[in-house]
Order: C-alpha cells, then structure tokens, then sequence
C-alpha cells in the first residue's frame, strides 16, 4: 500500500510555497505600476497607459545608459570567464592543497565583504591611473564582483567532472593540454556558459560601484538609483519591468545556448 506524503514534506512544501510568494510579491507591485497613469507612484494605479515606457524609449539618457550596462556587463562576463576557469582548474586540480585553499578562500572573498568596501579600494587603486570614469575602471570593479560567481560554478563542474576521460585521451597520445582544450572544455560548455551569465547579472545589476567608477557613464542602474530621488515616477517601474524581462530573455538564450552545447557531441 502506497504511503501518502509526510507532515514534514507538506510542511516544507507549505513553507517554500509561502518564500517563493514574499519573493515574488514585488512583481505584482511592479508591473501594474509600470503601466500606470498616474504621474507617480501610486497603488492600486487609477488607470492604464503605456506613457512610461514610452518615456524610457525616447529619452536618450536611458537608452545610453542602458547601452553602456550591456556593454560592461557583457565585457565583464567575457573577462571573468577567461580569468575564472583558469583559477577554477587551479582549484580543483592545483598543488599543493593549503596554498590552493587559501587562494580558493581570496577568489571568494569579495561575495562576503560588503561591496561599497570594494568600491572604495577599486577607486583608490585606479584613481592615480587617471582611470575613474571610464567604461574600463567599470570593467575591472565588475570584474571583481563578478569573479567569485564563475570561480565557484565552474569549481563545482570540475569537481564532479569524470577525469578517465582526459586520462583515456591521453592515453590515446594527446597531451594534457589537448586533452583539456578538446575534451573537458567542450563537456563543460554548459557550466562555462552559466557561469558567465551569473557574472553579466552581477555587473548588470550593480550600483554601489558604478557610483564610485562610472563617472559620465552613467549606467542603468545608477540611472534607476538617482531617479528615485529626484524624479519619483513611474518610469522607474517600466524600466525595472524591461530590466527583468531582459535577464529572463537574456537567461533563456543561455540556457539554450548550454543545453546546444550539451547535446552537440564533441570532437577528440
């Protein structure tokens, strides 16, 4: 006879229900304000209209700081991506295992200290360069930021990666390097790729060091952040509601990127 869930299990359920709901409860906010007619923030709004998003379409200071968060998150991603996977093999693969330790705790320490911590030291290092203000000075603050995601998703790909693989292509003649370049990085395709998308909504998402590093480039974020306190309106909404369906379309195209990659098989 078959047993029917326990307390425990409808108890857990009940209460990742009930998370899942308080997490999702601002959307239900967002979106109706977006398409508000009020002229501020105001809900229930009192009616329907779609002038807020058309403000955000022809205002070209949002377009241009829209433009520039994509093009530094996307830099970002691509750097932290070239720089994590790296230190990734090194973590996991490295000798010996203290030094690889300690250096596995300072990859990740920038998830724990508080970001405005990080600001500040990325502005005195760069300010003798000349270099606040510049789409580059955004780049390096991201990329500090943004480091820890690819260092710990790909850590934990390689350390569940099935390594008689390389050690059966190696047996065939191929060098370690060959092994890894036409064995192990296309089997980790997926995992790369879902790194670097944590890593672009890191910096996509960042306000604390834009404000300290972006100077005239002024980014999305930053543009959300000093409208809300000086020009409380509904465009802040319209603009939060593109933002989220960005990162949705945007998380999509990764994952169907990575779930191609998974099913293409690979050439030794």
């Amino acid at each position: 006879m078959r047993r029917g869930p326990s307390i425990a299990r409808v108890l857990l359920g009940a209460y990742c229900t009930l998370v899942f709901a308080f997490l999702m409860l601002p959307l239900f906010v967002v979106f109706p304000l977006s398409v508000s007619a009020a002229t501020y923030l105001q809900f229930p709004p009192p009616g329907l209209s779609w002038r807020w998003f058309q403000n955000y379409f022809g205002s070209p200071s949002w377009i241009a700081a829209t433009a520039v968060s994509v093009e530094v998150a996307g830099t970002t991603a691509l750097v932290a991506a070239l720089l994590g996977v790296p230190l990734a093999f090194y973590l996991t693969r490295g000798r010996p295992r203290t030094l690889t330790a300690a250096v596995d705790k300072l990859a990740v320490s920038p998830l724990i200290i508080p970001s405005i911590i990080t600001a500040i030291v990325a502005y005195r290092l760069l300010a003798p360069y000349r270099m606040v203000g510049t789409k580059t000075a955004l780049v390096l603050g991201h990329t500090i930021l943004a480091l820890p995601f690819v260092v710990v998703v790909v850590t934990a790909a390689l350390r569940t990666f099935d390594t008689t693989l390389e050690a059966a292509a190696m047996g065939l003649g191929a060098s370690r390097l060959r092994a890894v370049l036409r064995i192990t990085l296309p089997l980790m395709t997926p995992s790369i790729l879902s790194a670097a998308f944590f890593a672009f909504i890191a910096s996509f998402d960042d306000v604390i060091i834009s404000l300290y590093l972006s100077g005239a480039n002024m980014t999305l974020p930053r543009k959300t952040f000093e409208n809300i306190q000086f020009a409380l309106d509904p465009t802040i909404a319209a603009v939060s509601v593109l933002q989220i369906l960005f990162v949705i379309v945007v998380g999509a195209v990764w994952f169907a990127l990575g779930r191609s990659a998974r099913a293409t098989p690979f050439m030794p």
